[in-house]
């Protein structure tokens, strides 16, 4: 069996994102639909004879402690026991605190890498039970199906989106999740909706709302200033935020000028012309079996940031 393993780890955008209850530990109740994009980190995996983990790259600013990769395979080695190490190096593309997912696609991607280099042959179910103790968007990375997502996270189920081009822009400015769940003006009580109310609306054209994105634009000018500019130029579309922002998304209208936009786009913006994706490319790593079937490793979330 090889010892080493590149695998891609794709960003998200939520289509809609309604927080609807919060529990007494903290978390968050949400409904919303997670949709994955052709942006992606690279992650590769070379195993290691001894038992260390070692981050070939780390990312400036962020200790070992608070890595994602490094939590995650630290995670997986300890409650499977296992003797062999690995080097994670991690090529990333998705902009950090940026609403897109990064962090937990590139931990789910760890995991995913790892079970089969380590030779752990371990179930989906097993390692998504894992992966929501680092973080309430792991599960769906490694499920690796577009998704109406529910609970705190954990309440994954797959659903079918058309193929879409979106813009999505990155304002150059990173936002903490915990701060914009932790707000006490963020309305906790949107009314439920069901994949149907979804499913009609999409079709519709009816761009559905993120409630965290209020609170993040009193915060952070930056991210009205990208909904402002996104209007500007597709002034027939809606623009939102992506999960707890700070990136804005739009679908691209068939008659827009691509490199005219590109070229306006203000200084230290980033601007990602993205497709959306059916799956995960790492889709069929893991067999599909067992999805409903209890963990060995249930624990309660440990890692998410969306307490508050």
């Amino acid at each position: 069996m090889s010892n080493q393993l590149s695998i891609l780890a794709p960003a998200k955008i939520n289509l809609f994102l309604h927080i609807v209850g919060q529990r007494p530990d903290g978390y968050h109740l949400l409904q919303s639909v997670f949709q994955l994009i052709d942006l992606s980190d690279k992650v590769l995996l070379n195993t290691r004879e001894d038992a260390q983990i070692h981050r070939i790259n780390p990312l400036a600013n962020v200790p070992p402690k608070d890595d994602l990769v490094v939590k995650a395979a630290v995670l997986l080695q300890k409650t499977c026991g296992v003797s062999q190490g690995v080097d994670i190096s991690l090529e990333k593309n998705i902009p950090m605190g940026a609403g897109l997912g990064g962090g937990s696609s590139d931990a789910a991607s760890t995991l995913l890498g790892l079970n089969q280099l380590w030779n752990l042959n371990l179930s989906k179910r097993d390692l998504m039970d894992l992966g929501i103790q680092l973080g309430a968007d792991v599960p769906f990375f490694i499920q690796g199906n577009n998704a109406f997502v529910e609970g705190i996270g954990e309440i994954i189920t797959p659903i079918d989106l058309p193929i879409q081009e979106y813009a999505v822009v990155y304002p150059g400015v990173s936002i903490p999740t915990k701060e914009i769940f932790s707000s006490p003006e963020l309305t906790r009580n949107h009314s439920q909706i069901t994949i149907t109310d979804f499913a009609e609306q999409n079709s519709e054209l009816i761009m559905l709302q993120n409630d965290l994105q209020e609170i993040a634009e009193q915060k952070y000018v930056e991210v009205k200033n990208a909904i402002e500019w996104l209007k500007s130029l597709f002034p027939d579309t809606q623009p939102i935020m992506s999960g707890s922002g700070s990136s804005v998304f739009c679908k691209i209208p068939n008659t827009i000028d691509m490199n005219d936009c590109i070229s306006q786009l203000p200084h230290k913006w980033k601007f990602f012309k993205v497709r959306s994706l059916m799956q995960h490319s790492a889709y069929n790593l893991v067999p599909n079996s067992n999805l409903s079937s209890k963990s060995l490793f249930s624990k309660p979330l440990q890692g998410s940031r969306q307490v508050g």
